[in-house]
């Protein structure tokens, strides 16, 4: 899943395009040709601390770039990251296939709703608060057990408003500290008990550039050694910023294990 920043203000430059479609046309024509198999668009940046965006313009940035990569590339899967319901419905309807919320629902009461109405798939991220807050909120008492029992809880809702086909983030750097981060990343086949595919997004994040000592520009090696990892943990789609190198990531892993 190649990352493609409709922002300003995202945490690592080389994946933003503001509303310039010559920046997307770049960013996308090379993640294809790269060997993404699904692009991820956001119109609003869930960094730590990021500025709070309207929903006009999140509208305003998201559905003009899903109207023209679908259009020019209708052969690739398009997923929207957004956790307003009103974003993701007139994605949907302007060409884009997956709904990317890293609330799972919890940022607003329509999102469950209307992936139901959509009949799309759904990714659903663990995450505590909102952008602007969710670092205050890393305090828990068995950080693996409640997220597992908050997927649990989720899925049953999901279930009951008719979503078939959902995804689980764990949520990387959302409501965590470095320590849990590598905590949930080592007990990755944990989450093998909900019977989902997996989405492992830590591409280029703080969890490894602090631990590096590098900038989030510095940090692809280490990316790439901790997508490795999550591959052969249990990871069934890597979320990052670099295609080319993920893709041979996967490439060697899918020689390792026939």
């Amino acid at each position: 899943m190649g990352i493609v920043n409709l922002t300003p203000d995202s945490f690592f430059p080389g994946s933003r395009t503001e509303k310039s479609l010559a920046k997307i046309n770049t960013l996308v024509s090379t993640h294809i040709s790269n060997g993404a198999s699904i692009l991820d668009l956001g119109g609003y940046s869930s960094r730590p601390g990021a500025a709070e965006v309207s929903l006009q313009e999140e509208i305003d940035r998201v559905i003009p770039a899903v109207d023209w990569i679908a259009s020019n590339y209708p052969n690739i899967l398009i997923s929207v990251d957004t956790f307003r319901a009103k974003v993701a419905e007139e994605a949907i309807c302007s060409g884009a296939h997956i709904i990317n919320d890293i609330s799972s629902g919890d940022l607003d009461g329509e999102m469950i709703p209307t992936v139901a109405k959509l009949q799309v798939p759904y990714i659903a991220m663990h995450m505590r608060g909102n952008p602007q807050n969710m670092q205050k909120k890393t305090n828990y008492s068995d950080i693996l057990g409640e997220i597992l029992y908050y997927f649990a809880e989720k899925l049953e809702q999901f279930r009951k408003f008719g979503i078939k086909d959902v995804i689980i983030d764990p949520g990387f750097g959302f409501a965590k500290t470095l320590e849990q981060n590598y905590y949930l990343l080592r007990n990755l086949r944990q989450f093998e008990s909900l019977s989902l595919p997996l989405l492992v997004g830590i591409s280029r994040k703080s969890m490894i550039s602090n631990v590096l000592e590098v900038s989030a520009e510095e940090a692809l090696n280490g990316t790439t050694a901790l997508n490795m990892f999550a591959l052969c943990h249990g990871a069934n789609i890597l979320r990052v910023h670099d295609v080319k190198e993920a893709n041979e990531t996967l490439k060697l892993y899918t020689t390792l294990y026939p």
